[in-house]
């Protein structure tokens, strides 16, 4: 069997080879070209490409970044102003935990529940007031 080799300079070369060595380079070029054509298809062309955006760019700066670590900050600060009962009690109501819920998991009545939600309400708020917040 013969084999062609073209040369970057255009020359052409052919070179005998056995049926199963030729079968092998025929094939490696089949599939050599199959994904040449199949990668022409899904290149990203960096000459084309806007340097700005979604795609290279996030939403967040370092000053985003700061404020929400102050704020971070501050809201731990108000927390540690909360008594064990009602930071569990928050954290139940984050968690999506109703009132009667957490009344029912504790063994209280709702009113109770109720009346540290606020307290922690007033808490919170009082703290970010006095903050300028």
């Amino acid at each position: 069997m013969k084999i062609k080799y073209e040369f970057a300079d255009g020359t052409v070369s052919e070179v005998e080879v056995e049926e199963a060595i030729g079968a092998v380079i025929i094939e490696d070029r089949r599939l050599e070209d199959n994904l040449s054509r199949k990668e022409r298809y899904h290149c990203y062309s960096l000459d084309a490409a806007q340097f700005e955006g979604a795609e290279y760019g996030t939403e967040e700066t370092p000053e985003s970044l700061l404020v929400s670590d102050e704020r971070r900050g501050e809201l731990k600060e108000a927390l540690e102003g909360l008594t064990e009962i009602q930071k569990e009690r928050v954290s139940r109501l984050a968690d999506g935990l109703s009132i009667n819920e957490i009344a029912r998991r504790e063994g209280v009545a709702p009113n109770a529940v109720m009346k540290s939600v606020k307290g922690v309400r007033e808490k919170l708020k009082k703290f970010f007031e006095s903050r300028g917040v």
